[in-house]
């Protein structure tokens, strides 16, 4: 007894293209072997493969149709002049699984299931981010380790990048490799002093034979002082290389919260603490700038205000685009008054304002 294509997907035999598509979206992230142990690794390749065939056949309106009328048997083996043309399997984004037709009398000369990889990537290369729980190198998923924070990257997607054979009776149309867009944390202090990170990035390769094999390489990435969040830095073609090209890798910067400074363009924000007594007669405090010089910040004289504001100019942030020049440090005065006082307080305090 043939497969039912309609069960595997849990699906009627109504359904349309958006219900086979959830359908198959569900049972593919379920089952990809990627997400399976080795003990049950083999049972979740099975699985995977069939649901992968389930969508490629109803999800084609000429396969569908041979399915319904000649079971799966019928579909893989040919049917006679009249059953039916030529057809593919509508990938993501207009690439197409294409099948084996046109046989002697221009009969269907039968079906041949594409690479359950191949169909994957189609339908969630371009959006679906990193999954939980994948723990290898998976044939859909790029690894990016070390130099971060927290370690790694670990499990994210690549963009559609299209693949070779899609089976035994035909190929896929390749599509323009997509970018690898993934963030890049730094600290402050790395920021503003410039750095270097070595990640180590393990990417897949299609070989001539048609096989994925993973090659790993170590990418130095060059933080230059100054830079601000969002700047990219790109590495041409050092992504996945699935037959139509390799993919970039794009860091993005990002800068992570800092416990003293908040970053404002190229100015540093503080917010400098004082008592009542150090507003009123004066103050002289040290503070440690993120390149690790330490210099004081005093006022002897003039009274400061709750929430005053101070400018130091050229102890800020460099200016990446011009070498030497910095801005500014921005210091927002905080006082804190006592939250209780003596009568003797009271009254010294009284005396010396009413002089």
């Amino acid at each position: 007894m043939g497969k039912d294509y309609y069960s595997i997907l849990g699906v009627t035999k109504e359904a349309d293209d958006d219900e086979l598509k959830k359908a198959y979206r569900k049972l593919a992230l379920k089952w990809h072997p990627d997400r399976h142990k080795d003990d049950d690794k083999e049972h979740a390749e099975k699985e995977f493969k069939d649901v992968s065939e389930a969508y490629e056949v109803l999800s084609d309106k000429q396969k569908r149709q041979i399915y319904d009328q000649f079971g799966e048997e019928g579909l893989k083996g040919g049917v006679p002049p009249g059953g039916g043309g030529g057809g593919g399997f509508p990938g993501g984004d207009g690439a197409t699984y294409t099948f084996t037709s046109g046989g002697p009398g221009g009969g269907f000369a039968g079906f041949n299931p594409s690479n359950p990889e191949d169909i994957f990537s189609q339908l969630f290369g371009s959006g679906i981010g990193g999954l939980g729980g994948m723990g290898g190198r998976s044939s859909q998923f790029m690894d990016v380790d070390g130099g971060m924070s927290g370690g790694a990257f670990q499990g994210f997607s690549f963009g559609p990048g299209g693949a070779g054979g899609g089976g035994r009776g035909g190929g896929i149309r390749t599509r323009r490799p997509q970018e690898i867009t993934r963030p890049l944390a730094c600290t402050l202090e790395e920021i503003y002093n410039g750095c270097s990170k070595k990640l180590k990035v393990t990417r897949r390769i299609r070989g001539a034979d048609g096989t994925i094999n993973p090659s790993e390489k170590i990418l130095k990435v060059d933080i230059k002082a100054g830079w601000k969040a969002g700047t990219k830095i790109r590495f041409a073609k050092e992504g996945d290389n699935l037959g139509n090209g390799a993919q970039d890798i794009v860091f993005v910067l990002e800068e992570k919260p800092h416990p003293l400074f908040k970053r404002d363009g190229d100015d540093l924000k503080i917010d400098l603490t004082l008592t009542l007594d150090e507003a009123l007669c004066g103050f002289r405090k040290p503070v440690q700038l993120l390149s690790g010089k330490t210099i004081q910040v005093s006022n002897p004289n003039s009274i400061i205000r709750p929430n005053q504001i101070s400018r130091m100019s050229n102890y800020g942030m460099p200016v990446s685009k011009h070498p030497g020049m910095f801005g500014a440090l921005v210091i927002t005065y905080k006082v804190q008054f006592p939250t209780s006082l003596t009568l003797s307080q009271k009254e010294k305090i009284h005396e010396a304002l009413t002089e």
